[in-house]
């Protein structure tokens, strides 16, 4: 790693960089909260949900975690939005200094041998056996293990529940053993590199992958257009950009009752993280193949 990093902590302690990667809806979002212990990348049971990388930082006494929470590796489409999206899972992968490999406990396909075929050789690769809670087989695990040892010289193979917390001291232990003895990347009150502008326009998106079918989501953007803070007042207009006219009602619902409960729901994740009262204002306009224009994709925020 060539980049010169602020050294916060005094003496060295194991400190790095971390990549969550796996295919889309392994749970990786979910990892990331519940190892930082705030609500920081959306989630939902819908796939793709995440479309940036995320930075969440975890500072212990002895050691600090800068966790990057990567999308879903898109193997199935090839849209502008999704190429950007793998374009930030293979650069992330250049830049960690471990990788958390994360796959779904007794399940292991073409997309996740995809994604391990991305993976650098030259960096330690924990592999995250997630959600083991829904394992109805447990005997099963011991073979599922064995055959995916053949594959790579794991640093370590830990099955964990981020739904549940289980395990997940023990991928922490695993992770601190990989990281390099350094300085603290960041003060050890940072949270995440994301604005607060940011996660009010990600905690609005959720709502909608949460709340609409299993297409319209995919079809749907947010944009922050103002937001203004006064003391721990903060006032948020944003819209839902869609990309066709017959999108909008189905957003903005029966005499406005969709939209109203996406504005309702997203106002209290945002009074929960930001600590203050939230003023948001919502609406929806088209812009038409938002998802496979690269540079309307810029303007939008995305990488």
């Amino acid at each position: 790693m060539t980049e010169t990093r602020p050294d916060f902590s005094q003496p060295l302690a194991p400190a790095g960089l971390v990549a969550l990667v796996g295919r889309p809806n392994v749970g990786k979002s979910t990892l990331l909260n519940r190892l930082i212990g705030e609500k920081l990348s959306i989630t939902s049971r819908k796939a793709q949900t995440t479309r940036h990388r995320i930075m969440g930082v975890r500072t212990d006494e002895d050691a600090q975690y800068v966790f990057v929470d990567t999308p879903g590796f898109q193997t199935k489409h090839s849209s502008a939005l999704n190429r950007t999206m793998n374009r930030g899972v293979t650069q992330a992968l250049q830049e960690v200094d471990v990788i958390c490999f994360v796959i779904e406990a007794g399940r292991f396909g073409d997309p996740d041998r995809k994604v391990l075929a991305l993976l650098p050789e030259d960096r330690p690769v924990i592999l995250v056996l997630n959600k083991i809670d829904e394992l109805k087989d447990k005997a099963a695990m011991l073979p599922f293990v064995a055959k995916l040892a053949a594959l790579r010289d794991w640093a370590a193979v830990v099955p964990v529940s981020a739904e549940k917390g289980t395990q997940t001291d023990a991928l922490l232990s695993e992770i601190k053993k990989a990281l390099p003895e350094q300085g603290f990347l960041y003060d050890p009150d940072t949270l995440t590199d994301r604005s607060e502008r940011f996660i009010a326009s990600e905690y609005i998106r959720e709502k909608l992958f949460r709340l609409l079918g299993d297409e319209l989501p995919y079809a749907a953007t947010v944009e922050i257009e103002k937001f203004e803070t006064e003391g721990e007042l903060r006032r948020i207009f944003a819209a839902i950009v869609v990309d066709r006219e017959s999108h909008k009602p189905m957003i903005i619902g029966r005499n406005g009752e969709t939209l109203k409960r996406i504005a309702s729901e997203a106002r209290q994740d945002m009074t929960r993280m930001f600590g203050g009262t939230v003023y948001l204002e919502l609406w929806v306009k088209v812009k038409s193949g938002w998802a496979d224009d690269e540079r309307l994709l810029r303007t939008l925020g995305y990488e």
